[in-house]
This record gives structure tokens, sequence and C-alpha cells, in this order.
């Protein structure tokens, strides 16, 4: 919510000055100029709240849960099953990862505008 906020506080006053002469209201400034230009940093927050979400979820499954993967590496540790452990933990690796993959592909389809020359970056 607050990276949509400044995505949406960042756009240049000119430019809404331009488009209020030209006749815009409001409401198409907002849909046509504003969230095509808060969109890298609704993914940018979206990509780190991914990350939050695995890691909240987990927890909360090894403390109050009878199942999922927190409550299996919870009683694999309490039996020293450790490659039980190490699986669960491989297990929501991936997942984290494919899933920051799958919002990364997004973001290249939705803001491909925005993205800066691979070439420079590597």
């Amino acid at each position: 919510m607050v990276n949509v906020a400044t995505g949406l506080a960042n756009m240049e006053p000119e430019l809404r000055d331009v488009l209020r002469a030209l006749g815009a209201r409001k409401s198409h400034i907002l849909w046509k100029v504003g969230v095509p230009r808060s969109m890298p940093f609704f993914f940018a927050s979206l990509k780190v709240a991914i990350g939050m979400a695995f890691i909240g979820s987990v927890v909360s499954e090894t403390m109050a849960s009878n199942n999922g993967i927190g409550f299996l590496m919870m009683t694999a540790s309490a039996r020293f099953d450790v490659p039980l452990v190490f699986a669960g933990l491989f297990v929501i690796a991936i997942m984290g990862v494919g899933m920051y993959e799958f919002f990364a592909a997004l973001e290249r389809r939705v803001t491909f505008w925005a993205m800066r020359n691979q070439e420079l970056v590597s």
C-alpha cells in the first residue's frame, strides 16, 4: 500500500497539469497515468511480501498447527529426523523461488516499459 501510494505521488505535476489542460478528468489521469506509473512500485513490494508470507506461514505452522510444512519440520526435529527437516526447508525454498520468479515474469510482462536494459546490469 505504501509503495503504491509512493508510486502515485511520484507522478510529475507538469504531466498532471498538461493532462488537466487537455481536458482529462482526475479519474482518467489516475487510471491512464497513475496506475501504470505505480506498477513497478507495486511489484517491488509484492516480491518482498512473498518472502515475508512464507516466513509467516511457516512460523505460524510451527506454533499453532496440526499440519503443514512447519508442523512437519517441528515434529521431525523432535524425532531428530534431520533429512526430513532439510527436505521441508528445501520445499519452502523452492516454493518461495517459484513464486518470486512467477511474479518477476509477470512484472516483466506488465511493466516492460519500465525495465532497465539488462545488458548494462550484467
